[in-house]
């Protein structure tokens, strides 16, 4: 799609986690303020590089979701340096222009606070009026995304031009091994765009039997399947979804799941897939993940 299509302009990262599978490091830093070294060598918190690259796609507001108490530090570490830092960092361009930028990407935050931890759809309930009735790009907080030529983060905020106000997710090709840990599809391609799936089912975690017999799309191996990327386009009636979740206690193993009110929306109106296939995930959720992530990710070429 074209630079001028319609697209997405809010995103929201939740961040309330509290770290448990990065313990006991995450009681020094918050996980999305560990380190992340780019291809150009710079270090910066993950979630700064999560907020440069919304923003270089287009999006002009972003939601972190938090615990309280936490803005303040991320906030502090977006407004950038001292004088006195900032002094010595002009030695190095690249990085007094780094300082200059935060401070620019700090203007564009809003936080709300998920204040306990009921789940992932209720973290994603919190941000239901920084929403305002629009539809917003969502991202795991704890993975990065990159690909060539178009940024993921771009892809699927302009997917709204093809929507037709229905939610898309993010997919890509995964096998057996990996259907414990992501949400999965059935659904049918698209003859005009076969990248973009009309899905007809949406499980989360499902196990390999039920995968293989129900949760197919055409074009794929037989054990190939299609789960979530971490990227979701969410259509505004995902907040009516949840809130109707909440009120009627509708959990999954104690809390409300995004990927439940993701299946009741689809049940209603419809919900559609990108399936991501010049595009790659980082997850930095693990201690061996994060090891992993961080030298692939500061190899990989944009």
């Amino acid at each position: 799609m074209s630079a001028n299509a319609v697209a997405a302009k809010k995103a929201v990262i939740p961040v309330a986690g509290l770290g448990t599978r990065l313990f006991p490091a995450s009681q020094a830093v918050k996980k999305e303020l560990m380190p992340v070294v780019g291809p150009d060598g710079i270090a910066r918190a993950m979630i700064h590089v999560h907020v440069s690259e919304l923003v270089a796609a287009g999006i002009e507001e972003i939601c972190i979701v938090a615990q309280p108490g936490d803005e303040e530090t991320i906030r502090a570490y977006f407004a950038g340096p001292g004088p006195d830092l900032l002094r010595r960092l002009e030695k190095t361009p690249a990085l007094a222009e780094e300082a200059r930028q935060m401070r620019e990407l700090n203007a564009r935050l809003h936080f709300v606070f998920q204040r306990e931890q009921e789940g992932y759809g209720h973290a994603v309930f919190q941000s239901r009026a920084f929403a305002g009735g629009e539809p917003v790009l969502l991202c795991l907080g704890d993975h990065l995304f990159r690909g060539a030529p178009v940024s993921p983060y771009r892809e699927l905020a302009e997917m709204v031009g093809r929507s037709g106000g229905r939610s898309v997710s993010a997919v890509n090709r995964i096998g057996p091994a990996q259907l414990k840990g992501y949400g999965t599809i059935a659904g049918a391609r698209r003859k005009d765009f076969p990248r973009l799936i009309d899905v007809a089912r949406i499980v989360e975690k499902p196990d390999p039997e039920l995968a293989r017999r129900e949760l197919r799309v055409d074009g794929l191996g037989a054990d190939e399947f299609l789960g979530w990327f971490g990227m979701h386009l969410l259509a505004p009636s995902i907040y009516d979804v949840l809130a109707q979740m909440i009120r009627d206690d509708v959990r999954d193993g104690g809390e409300f799941q995004l990927t439940r009110a993701q299946e009741l929306q689809r049940a209603r109106e419809g919900y559609l897939a990108l399936e991501m296939t010049a595009a790659e995930r980082f997850d930095f959720g693990t201690p061996a993940d994060y090891l992993e992530s961080l030298a692939w990710f500061a190899r990989q070429a944009r």
